[in-house]
């Protein structure tokens, strides 16, 4: 007779009265010894990173925190809060903003550069973006920002630090070049710069970290947190009504049923 504890597995946590253990390690011993991210890795992959690692991660995390209220996650949660909801539910509003268009390029980023990588690399770049092209569209995740002019601020910064990692010996390289050999391709392509944005940058750091492709969005989503927490209390703190991006004046284009039009 199957017993309900082999409903539920897990290598995360083993947990007895007066006892609490997380990947193998007593809670009391890493409060106070473990950092956030440390514990992040920890609890994602089974080991700890080193301190370069760590630092990289760190990096990532703080430059995704926030976009300002034109973010539809950061939007949504202020918005939130002025329907009454407390902080969790603002928060999990937002959270759940971040989808395939709003917080899904850091993901398609990371299995774009790992299918390159998968094919040989670097030379594989052009072959690689005509077939993403023919399956995806036309829009290349993690290059160019329709509001950030010429360059995204949080890029350059980040690739600093992934080439710093390298000559340091944290991490390999071989995303960071692929990254960069998109980013001239799709200059030489469009006969001008196509510079790399923040979903791109954060993608070269999961990927050169070993990350898969789909916890580059998870990992998104605990950094964007930071930032609607941050919005939905200054909302609170505000008072008052947000009803967001409403058209002015409640005008809007009404599309009357037609008599002729066909009935689902």
């Amino acid at each position: 007779m199957t017993d309900v504890s082999d409903w539920w597995r897990t290598s995360i946590i083993d947990m007895t009265p007066g006892k609490i253990s997380i990947r193998g390690e007593p809670i009391e011993n890493l409060i106070g010894n473990t950092g956030f991210v440390e514990m992040i890795w920890l609890m994602l992959r089974g080991d700890k990173p080193g301190q370069g690692e760590a630092a990289l991660l760190e990096a990532a995390l703080v430059a995704a925190v926030d976009h300002g209220p034109q973010a539809p996650s950061i939007a949504t949660a202020r918005m939130a809060i002025t329907c009454g909801v407390p902080l969790n539910n603002a928060m999990a509003s937002a959270v759940n903003m971040l989808g395939d268009v709003h917080g899904g390029a850091g993901e398609q980023a990371v299995a774009l550069f790992q299918t390159i990588d998968e094919r040989g690399g670097v030379s594989e770049v052009p072959a690689s973006v005509a077939e993403f092209r023919s399956s995806e569209g036309a829009y290349l995740p993690g290059f160019g920002h329709r509001f950030h002019k010429p360059e995204d601020p949080r890029a350059p910064k980040l690739m600093q630090l992934v080439s710093d990692a390298v000559d340091n010996q944290v991490c390999e390289g071989r995303y960071l070049h692929i990254a960069l050999a998109l980013q001239d391709f799709l200059a030489t392509e469009k006969g001008r710069p196509v510079p790399m944005n923040i979903d791109g940058a954060t993608a070269v750091i999961f990927a050169e970290l070993g990350f898969a492709a789909p916890l580059a969005r998870g990992l998104f989503c605990l950094s964007r947190s930071v930032g609607i927490l941050a919005h939905a209390w200054e909302q609170s703190q505000q008072g008052g009504r947000n009803k967001g991006p409403t058209p002015p004046d409640y005008r809007w284009t009404y599309d009357a049923a037609r008599p002729d039009a066909k009935k689902s």
